[in-house]
This record gives C-alpha cells, structure tokens and sequence, in this order.
C-alpha cells in the first residue's frame, strides 16, 4: 500500500513539473516579453504576412514564436495598416492584438509659416503612408470641389501648430481636421469683427500673413503691426512689406534654392501682386501660413497713428514705430548700418 502511495507520488510529482514545463512554455510564447529593442514598425496597406514578420523581426527575440501565436490569431489573414510602439515588455499576444485592431500610435507633425501648401505636404508626408504627389492631387480636388484654383487656395485653413496625426491619415481625414478647427475658429464673434473692418476675409488673412512675417510670430507686437498696416491701407498707401517681396522673388522662383534674406533696391522691383512694393492694396493672398494669434491681431488691431517700421536693431526681432518720415529714415538708416556691421547680405 505504502509502495502504491509512492507510485502515486511521483506519478503526480512528474505530472505537476511537466505540466509546469510546458505551461511556463505556453506563458512565455503568448506573453512573455519578447522584444528585443523598442521602436516603430510601419505596416503599409500593401502588406501582407511575410513583409509584416520582416519588419517587425528586428523588435523580436524570437520571430518564429512571434509567428506562430500570430498565425494562431488568424493575423495572416487579418491585420490593420499602421504605425506601431513596440515596447519593451510586451508579449506575443499584445503585440498581435495590437496589429489586428489597430491600435496605432499617432505622430506628431508641426505645421509652419509655410509658403505653399505644397512646401507643408512635401514636410507632412514624410510622417504618412501616402506620398506628396498623391496628397497633393486629393488637397487640389478638395479645392476644386470648393470652387478653387488648387490646393494652395486652400492655405487659410492651415493655422500654425502642432497637431498629432496616424500614420495612414488619408487627405481627406487630414483637411477635414483643419476645416473643423477653422469653421470652430470663426465664431458669430469674429465674423461680427471681420464684418466692421470691411475686409474679406482672404485680405485678412494677407494682413495676417504679413503681421505674422513681420512680428516673427510673436504675438505682443502683432496688433501694433496690424494697426500700422490698416493705416496705410485706409489712407491709400502701398504697405511696402519686406516680407512680401521676399515671397513674390521666391515665387518667380518657385521656392527653389535657398529663400533671399535680406531685401535689396533690386528685389523692389519684382512685378508681382504680392510685393506690396511694386504692387498697390493688401496682396491677392496669404504669403505664409498663419496662426490664430495674427488674425486675431487683424481682428482687434491697435488704434494708433503709425506709418512707418523699421527693425530694431538694439532690439532684435521688434520694430521702431513712427508716423514720421524723417523718424523713420533714421530707424531705417539705423538698421541698414547694423546689417553691413553683420556682413547680412
């Protein structure tokens, strides 16, 4: 009996560490960790099981494994297009589920005081799936459906931040959160402010454009720069924004090479409806992208009786302000000494 007892035993013994050996096999192949380094793995629409594996088999310790618990989930057949965290950690069965629902991980993407639209895509698209010319070609149906020459007429929709986007975001996707955040911008209280400046509201956004390019973006100067620009406006005078006739050479350029820095007597002359130098009124368009802060700067510009600005030069990146011609031909004198002092051509 004591014999059959001890039988018993091991039996049972030999039960428990095998039945262990292989549970702890199960654990570790669903999910113990099985990443090797931490990254991002980019699974294209294009896909398909074997291109999946290669590309995520440098994250992995064991890609076999991966495979079989993957092929198991059915994700041979089922997976979602996608930008994915691999985190240390993580095992086999998160990693597949991931994939299959598509629970990506967004990017972030910073959109600038761009010239173009088409410079901000060919700077966007390097975050997403599709490339620039197919963004490019759905953003100018987007325009065209809104009875626009092209994707850059669509420019004013586009305010200056950093806005967070998947990897497979589609054109469409992408314009539509813009449009939102433009429509939501434009409140009864704006509109009723656009409508007692008399502008449209594209000049508001040239004057915006300009106040934004001549402030640096920095927002405390902005409604003194709009104010100056609305008094030459209402008196009838060209704005002569440097700014802009940075932008009409660029454009007779096509924003190849690399952008002129400083404005010389020559670049005055550059016949376009931008150079508000050569050109009377506020330009057709916008010459850069915008943020919120230089509309708003147009929409509640300072009253003041400025005419003139010239940079500062004990001051960088702000302005010296006058309604005077002679004070102003000494600002500018001022800061075209400073600039040969600086070897800026």
């Amino acid at each position: 009996m004591k014999q059959n007892g001890r039988v018993i035993l091991i039996i049972a013994t030999l039960i428990l560490v095998v039945g262990g050996f292989f549970g702890f096999r199960y654990y570790q192949k669903y999910f113990g960790n099985n990443v090797a380094k931490e990254g991002f793995v980019l699974i294209p629409h294009t896909a398909n099981f074997e291109t999946i594996l290669d590309s995520i088999s440098p994250f992995l310790k064991d890609r076999e494994q991966f495979a079989e618990v993957a092929k198991s989930k059915n994700m041979d057949r089922f997976f979602k297009a996608g930008r994915y965290r691999i985190e240390d950690g993580t095992g086999n069965t998160d990693l597949v589920n991931m994939i299959k629902a598509g629970n990506q991980t967004e990017n972030s993407f910073r959109i600038g005081d761009f010239f173009t639209v088409y410079q901000m895509i060919g700077k966007v698209t390097k975050k997403t799936e599709l490339d620039s010319l197919r963004f490019a070609k759905d953003l100018n149906k987007i325009a065209n459906e809104k009875g626009l020459n092209n994707a850059e007429d669509l420019k004013k929709y586009f305010f200056i931040d950093t806005y967070n986007f998947f990897w497979t975001v589609t054109p469409d996707d992408f314009f539509e959160k813009f449009e939102n955040e433009y429509d939501d911008f434009w409140t009864a209280e704006r509109k009723a402010k656009e409508q007692q400046l008399g502008l449209s509201r594209d000049q508001i956004y040239a004057l915006a454009s300009l106040v934004y390019k001549e402030t640096g973006g920095k927002p405390d100067e902005m409604k003194t720069v709009a104010g100056l620009y609305l008094n030459r406006h209402r008196k009838g005078m060209k704005l002569q924004s440097d700014p802009t006739v940075i932008y009409a050479v660029n454009k007779a350029n096509n924003f190849q090479g690399t952008p002129i820095k400083r404005v010389l007597y020559k670049h005055l002359r550059e016949a376009s409806p931008y150079n508000t130098y050569f050109s009377a009124g506020i330009p057709p368009g916008p010459i850069c992208m915008v943020d919120k802060n230089s509309v708003d700067a147009v929409l509640n510009a300072e009253k003041n009786n400025f005419i003139f600005m010239a940079a500062d030069p004990d001051k960088l990146g702000y302005h010296r302000f006058t309604a005077s011609d002679i004070e102003h031909a000494k600002n500018a004198k001022d800061y075209q000494e400073w600039l040969n002092s600086k070897n800026i051509r």
